[in-house]
């Protein structure tokens, strides 16, 4: 009989902070600037140049170990860890070792296994290293400074998730949280959020922990699946040929779907970690945790409790609608104007998300005002303007946020209701479209929808369809 394995796995997972400055200087955050242009003597490690700490960042990272139940640390501080590498200017990361600004939390999530607590270990406040751009038609490597000093916080969980399926779970509502609050974009492809994977496996009912590595360079929630998956056969089928797994940290690539040994994994003695003496120990008193506690906004699980109730809308719905804080926040305001929210809820989710989806638009760039959406819902509603109008209109207002009432006026595109009008449409449909009548007349239903179709061409898309229907009817049955 084969054995049976365990995956045993624990998240490092660094998240960088929406502060409008670094961590410890004043250079500018904004991602994608030219190469080397938001840079200072401190972010690039210049002698004698000294940090000076950006409340924001503790701000940020109060609010999220609040969120995530975790224990304060009421004196925490900062210390040095000392290596070697080329995006490091000054040879040693300013991150926390041995005092960290929170411990002990957790997050619920949900997975087709059921609900289970992951345990956070600690987190941590440090700073970003800079970037290396390989240049393979060269064979050189560049370095951006941009990013070194950006704030980060590292979330270390406890070693309790057991499979890809609870990763992206827990991975998914700590992005959310974060969102959320406000504190990060969290946007893994432009490196906001990206995790590191401790992986190890074990003979399922062995009580002593396997082997890990570290896996980095995973950028989406797709690589990191594969990522686990591709690991987990490499252990075991060293395990099952009899050889020993070495603790190490590997590079995943996710177009080759194969991980590449980096270097020996290192322990926090290789870094010689000791108190940074540049910077005051933070005191964090009652007072400030309970200012930012009590600015907390409403997070992602209360808001879908309230959907359910305030807005008699199916959890479907308010499940996708509260994905993204912007798209909620688009909801809620829209609702206020309208007072119609499963009519609100339907555009979102239909007409917005397939435009998104068409245009390869994020929830966050939406443009379009509530009061716009609003106003097309109440000319749909009101037949002011028919479902297909009603639609081209809306896509006018998802790419340019149109006034849609002013828009239908200029364009002329209200409802035709006038019955003389449509009879006369009607009447040159039903003339020139002999088969149809006859089909009609002989039982086929259907060639109905035909003429309908034909005297609205006529009507320039603009007729009420049930007028249209109406009169069809009358005409063909006299």
């Amino acid at each position: 009989m084969s054995k049976q394995y365990e995956t045993v796995i624990g998240l490092e997972v660094h998240v960088e902070l929406a502060t409008k400055t670094k961590i410890f200087c004043g250079c500018s955050t904004e991602f994608g600037g030219a190469p080397n242009t938001h840079t200072c003597p401190v972010c690039t490690g210049m002698p004698g140049s000294l940090p000076v700490l950006n409340k924001q960042v503790v701000d940020y990272a109060l609010a999220i170990a609040i969120a995530t139940q975790c224990e304060v640390t009421p004196v925490c501080k900062f210390d040095r860890k000392n290596y070697f590498y080329p995006d490091n200017p000054q040879n040693y990361q300013i991150s926390q070792l041995y005092l960290p600004i929170a411990r002990n939390g957790f997050v619920e999530i949900e997975t087709n296994s059921g609900i289970k607590k992951v345990r956070i270990h600690e987190m941590h406040m440090e700073e970003d290293a800079g970037k290396l751009i390989h240049d393979e038609w060269d064979d050189t490597s560049l370095v951006d400074f941009n990013r070194s000093g950006v704030p980060l916080v590292e979330i270390v969980s406890e070693p309790d998730m057991r499979s890809a399926d609870e990763v992206l779970a827990y991975m998914e509502k700590l992005r959310l949280i974060i969102q959320y609050l406000g504190a990060s974009d969290c946007k893994l492809q432009e490196g906001s959020m990206r995790a590191d994977v401790n992986l190890s496996v074990r003979e399922v009912g062995s009580p002593s922990f396997g082997t890990r590595t570290e896996m980095k360079n995973l950028n989406s929630f797709k690589a990191i699946a594969r990522a686990i998956e591709a690991e987990r056969q490499r252990q075991i089928e060293i395990i099952e040929e009899g050889g020993e797994v070495i603790q190490e940290t590997r590079r995943w690539d996710d177009n080759k779907e194969y991980s590449y040994a980096m270097r020996s994994k290192e322990d926090a003695k290789d870094y010689r970690y000791f108190p940074e003496p540049d910077l005051v120990p933070i005191v964090i008193g009652e007072d400030w945790i309970e200012r930012i506690r009590s600015a907390q906004p409403e997070l992602r699980t209360e808001k879908l409790m309230r959907y359910k109730k305030e807005f008699d809308i199916p959890e479907y719905d308010a499940k996708i609608l509260t994905e993204s804080k912007h798209m909620a926040d688009l909801f809620e305001a829209t609702t206020a104007i309208c007072h119609k929210p499963k009519k609100v809820s339907n555009w979102l989710m239909v007409e917005t998300f397939r435009l998104m989806k068409e245009t390869g638009t994020e929830c966050e760039e939406l443009i379009f005002s509530p009061s716009h959406l609003a106003d097309l819902i109440n000319l749909a509603e009101n037949k002011t303007i028919n479902s297909t109008v009603a639609k081209e209109v809306f896509e006018k207002i998802f790419r340019e946020d149109i006034d849609p009432n002013i828009y239908v006026k200029e364009m002329g595109l209200a409802t035709v209701n006038d019955e003389e009008a449509i009879e006369k449409a009607a009447k040159q449909a039903i003339s020139e479209n002999p088969k149809s009548v006859e089909d009609y007349k002989n039982g086929k239903e259907k060639a109905i929808g035909f003429l309908v179709g034909q005297t609205m061409k006529t009507l320039k898309g603009q007729g009420n369809p049930g007028i249209v229907k109406e009169v069809l009817y009358s005409l063909l049955n006299n």
